[in-house]
């Protein structure tokens, strides 16, 4: 349960950050905004105020699809007034897995001044992109505030006057087949006694696994608040003939900067991480045309709730980083010119700017429709394939719920 209100909490500060953005852009463009929603229908409720012909402005909460009560009167499903002017409906829905905002004229439907349609090329991609900059921006901040009050990281080649508290060797990878992963030894493992060297450095656990390749080593290691010990016996690597675990390690600490550094280091993080993330799209694109499937590539929300419950354990300011990460793939996710995404309704705007007329809103809709059912068809697949990948987690929980 406790794994599951903290994937709710991220995923609303995700969402609401991504639409935030549309709806403020549209809000300053002279756009109006018929809904801003967390969550995708049916309505559970919203709030929405109302302006009489007198000027006097009420909240109402909406129940549903539209049964009401003015806040003041708490009068339940009381008629609106024709003359009545509305202001944006603020909603939480059912599925939380997304939100939208609801713009007038977004789909061509409706005309006039403060419709979508109506506005110039530039407020219109200003708008499609909000959502994609919001989560750029969100990132950089959290990033920023993380490295404030401390965030793990390597300790080597660090900038002067930062702080750097519980050093630590941890593992961050294991070779598939080696003596480790036989072991059970996982990514993120902190070292913390090897034959009795209670926290060793790289060099005194590599040199110590060289001197007794010959037979079993006692690693212990802490993974979240467990202590796990292994007697593993190591192999030898060919190229070097010394004796291995089969494990790649760094010396890590949480490191935490002055708040003028963190505004200086979130920046330069956060670009580094948006490059590498589009590397890894390009990657996984690259291959799946060229026939390779997504393997361990992908993971759909069963998959990032898990991530998220695995992270939140090792402390607040990995969650931050890992909500940082997660903020800038749904960027770069967005920005794809992948039909009923904003990417996708961006290129449908620079196809229709170059040829000085819209395409059809018919074909349009179709695209997005049939865009949005494959990427539904693909967070099925994906779930199911989580589902496989996480069973472990499952029935411990199911166990422990019995």
């Amino acid at each position: 349960m406790i794994t599951f209100l903290i994937f709710i909490a991220v995923l609303a500060v995700l969402v609401l950050s991504h639409e935030f953005g549309h709806f403020i852009i549209a809000r300053g463009s002279g756009m109006k905004v018929y809904e801003f929603g967390f969550g995708f229908p049916p309505r559970i409720l919203g709030i929405q105020w109302q302006k009489n012909s007198n000027g006097e402005k009420k909240w109402k909460l909406v129940w549903g699809k539209g049964k009401q009560m003015v806040s003041d009167g708490l009068e339940s499903g009381l008629p609106l007034p024709s003359e009545a002017e509305e202001g944006t409906l603020y909603s939480l829905n059912l599925i939380p897995l997304g939100g939208f905002v609801q713009i007038k004229g977004e789909n061509g439907e409706e005309v006039g001044p403060d419709s979508f349609s109506a506005q110039s090329f530039w407020k219109r991609a200003a708008t499609l992109l909000g959502g994609v900059t919001m989560n750029v921006v969100l990132a950089f901040i959290l990033l920023s505030v993380g490295l404030m009050l401390g965030l793990p990281q390597a300790i080597d080649n660090l900038p002067v006057g930062v702080n750097v508290k519980d050093k630590h060797l941890e593992i961050t990878q294991v070779m598939s087949g080696k003596p480790a992963a036989l072991a059970g030894i996982q990514p993120g493992d902190v070292v913390v006694n090897v034959g009795g060297m209670e926290k060793p450095s790289i060099t005194e656990m590599q040199n110590y696994v060289n001197n007794f390749k010959d037979q079993d080593v006692e690693i212990t290691v802490k993974r979240g608040n467990e202590r796990i010990t292994k007697k593993i016996h190591p192999f030898i690597y060919p190229d070097t003939g010394k004796g291995g675990l089969g494990v790649g390690l760094v010396e890590a600490g949480t490191v935490s900067y002055p708040w003028y550094k963190a505004i200086y280091y979130g920046f330069l993080t956060t670009g580094f991480y948006l490059k590498e993330i589009v590397l890894s799209f390009y990657y996984l694109i690259a291959g799946l045309f060229a026939g390779r499937g997504a393997g361990e590539a992908l993971s759909g929300p069963v998959g990032i709730a898990v991530m998220t419950g695995q992270v939140a354990k090792l402390g607040f300011s990995y969650l931050l980083n890992f909500m940082a990460v997660l903020s800038l793939n749904l960027a770069i996710l967005n920005i794809l010119p992948i039909p009923a995404l904003d990417g996708g309704r961006l290129l449908f705007l620079i196809v229709s700017k170059i040829k000085l007329q819209s395409v059809s809103q018919k074909y349009e809709q179709i695209a997005h429709g049939v865009g949005f059912a494959i990427l539904m068809i693909l967070v099925v697949v994906i779930t199911v394939k989580d589902l496989g990948h996480f069973k472990g987690f499952f029935v411990d929980l199911w166990n422990r719920i019995i």
